[in-house]
Formats: C-alpha cells, structure tokens, sequence
C-alpha cells in the first residue's frame, strides 16, 4: 500500500498545478428543478424534456428493459435500434446508418475502421477531441490542417503517398460555433481520392433544411465518399451515437469498429428518447429557425458577434477570468459553458452560451442583464 502511494505522489503536484493555472475541474450536480438559467447545455431543440422524448423512452424501457443487454452483435440490437438508424439515414438523405452507445464512440469507431496503417488522416486543427483520439487510435499517418484551410487540405492530399485518405472535420465546431467549408472540402476530396468524414454533432437539429444537418444544407446528402457522424445527445436531448453512409460503409464499420463490436448496446430508454425527438423535429421543424433567433440575441445580450450557429462565445483570454466569470454568472442565476485549455487555445479561455429553441423573450432578458453586470 505505501510503495503504491508513492507511486502516485506526482498526482499531488499535477493537481496543485491545474489550480495555479486555472484549469481545475469540478463535478457539480444539478437538481432536477431549479430556478437556474442554462445556458450551458446542448439541448438545443430543448427536446431532452419534451412529453413526447419522455413517453419515448418510458415505453422503450417498458418494451425492451433497462439495458440492451449486449453487444450490438450479440444480444444488444432490437428492432428498436434498427428502426431509428433507418429513420435518421433517411432524414439526413444517408443510405444507412449505425447507430453507437456515444457520439464519442461513434468518431473513434468509424475513424479506426475507414483507415489504417496504409491510410493518411487530414484532420482539422479546430477538430474534436474524439476525433482527435480517432485518429490517434487509427494507425494511420496523421496531419493536421490548419483550420478551416482547404487550400492545406489539397496540399496534404495532393503529396501523400498513401492511396488511401480520409480528411474528419466537424461541421460545427463546438467552441467558436463556426461552420467548417463542407462543399469546398468535398470537392477537394473527390479531386485527390479521399473520403470526407464529418461530424454533425453541432450540425444535426441545428443547420439545415428542417435540421437535417450541414451535410444536407451543403446540397451533399448521399454523396459518394462522404460519411456523417453524429450525436444524439445534443438537439435529439436522447443519448448515443450514430454514423451514416452508404451501405458498404455501414458494413465496414459494423465489422471493423472496436467500440461497436465490443460495447454493449445503446440502453432501449435512449433509442427510444432519440426516435421520439425525430419525430418532433420533423414536425416541428419551426424549432431550428427558433435556435437561430435566440443565438444571435444572446450574442448583442453579450455584446459579441453572432456565430452562424447555437454556439455563442465570449473570449476572455485568461482562464482565471473566465472561471471568475462563469461563476459570477451562476451566482446571478445563469449558468453558462466554461471552455479552458485543452478545449481552446492557452489565450482562447471564454465562455460558451448555448442557445436553445425553448428559450423565452424573459430568458434572453434575464441573460442580457447578468451578462452586462458580469462583462463590464
């Protein structure tokens, strides 16, 4: 016991060192009813407590039980399962879908499983963090293009060696909320023979037609050699993954991702959640115009530019000063997102406002009025 304590004793110094700089994180539940504010969250849609989410999900746990009880190939897929990778490949014009227990699990499954040891991976500078891991996990050589640079892009492309590559950017980027340049770096990969991957986790609910994603909004729904992924955690308020393709990209992942084969099976209450949102989305679909309209108020409430996005930032710089921030937010009755190093650049630390479809003239009045009291 003691030789493992010692061992160990450099945890001491690494967690002294994350306070002096600001970076220390704290877990903080929250109550199931508060008078709080959120503008953290990602409930987008502001689904994740519809009536007809919650009936979803109760009726799945009903049906199928508490777990999935397996792995995807084993015990672990239901009709359920099957039901809404159909229904979201249709919705955003994919020809099949797969869906995982995590947006996280989803990157680094179809990431690993579409490249390899003979494979070049481009991926963006501003990407996240799961696809980062992916690409690490994949074996493959990886490079990093600056952000949002297809001229880079073409470049990298352009002297590989290897004949297979795979360029992975969001379509959103979840820290600035800027929309990465899907048409333009689609046409670069069909010119040098690489598949586009693209995560939607920001993009689905969000940007295009009705929701349906960036992908669709850039006039490439069902484009060869293009593969979405994408979450159901954020604007679907459910929970998992999913990726979407064709259905040789469905069998290739469903064959070679080690977080598909090897994971146990989304849980039925969060299939069951995402197949509901679906269905209010499709037939709500004045929500998406409503994120649009509430993020560019909380942009003038905060006195920054609107993002083209749910996203809003506020860049503070220091991190000591965006805690500061955040937690005079909170005092006040709002809570906000706080984004620090590694999330951001070491001068990028800011605040992250989430705009949601639910929110109210009273809300982005209230928001207004601590955000002033806060930034001045």
């Amino acid at each position: 016991m003691v030789a493992a304590m010692t061992a160990l004793v450099w945890l001491d110094a690494t967690a002294h060192a994350r306070r002096q700089a600001g970076l220390e994180r704290v877990v903080v539940a929250r109550a199931a009813e508060e008078s709080i504010l959120d503008l953290a969250s990602n409930d987008y849609l502001g689904l994740s407590r519809h009536p007809a989410v919650i009936d979803g999900a109760c009726a799945a746990v009903r049906r199928w039980g508490g777990g999935a009880t397996g792995s995807r190939l084993v015990t672990g897929t239901t009709t359920a399962h099957e039901r809404v990778e159909g229904d979201l490949a249709e919705f955003v014009g994919a020809e099949a879908g797969l869906v995982f227990s995590s947006g996280y699990t989803a990157n680094l499954g179809t990431v690993t499983a579409l490249a390899g040891r003979d494979s070049l991976v481009i991926s963006d500078a501003a990407s996240h963090a799961s696809l980062i891991d992916a690409c690490r996990l994949s074996r493959a050589r990886v490079a990093v293009a600056r952000h949002c640079d297809t001229d880079h892009v073409d470049e990298l492309l352009r002297e590989r060696p290897e004949h297979r590559a795979l360029v992975v950017t969001d379509s959103v980027f979840s820290a600035d909320g800027d929309l990465a340049p899907l048409a333009e770096l689609y046409a670069v990969c069909r010119r040098r023979n690489a598949v586009l991957v693209v995560d939607e986790a920001h993009g689905l609910g969000v940007r295009g037609n009705g929701g349906r994603g960036a992908v669709h909004e850039a006039g490439l729904a069902g484009a060869p050699d293009l593969v979405i992924t994408a979450t159901l955690s954020k604007a679907l308020g459910s929970q998992g993954g999913v990726v979407l393709g064709s259905a040789a990209v469905r069998d290739q992942v469903l064959h070679g991702a080690r977080t598909f084969v090897f994971d146990t099976g989304l849980a039925p209450a969060s299939v069951g959640a995402a197949a509901a949102a679906l269905t209010v989305l499709r037939g709500e679909p004045d929500r998406v115009h409503s994120i649009g309209v509430r993020a560019k108020q909380l942009a003038a409430a905060a006195g920054v530019e609107p993002t083209t996005s749910a996203v809003v930032p506020v860049i503070l710089g220091d991190a000591q000063r965006a805690v500061r921030a955040a937690g005079d937010c909170l005092g006040l009755g709002v809570r906000v997102g706080c984004f620090r190093p590694p999330s951001v650049p070491a001068d990028g630390s800011r605040l992250r406002l989430t705009a949601r479809a639910d929110l109210t003239d009273s809300d982005i009045d209230r928001a207004a009025s601590v955000l002033a009291q806060v930034l001045r």
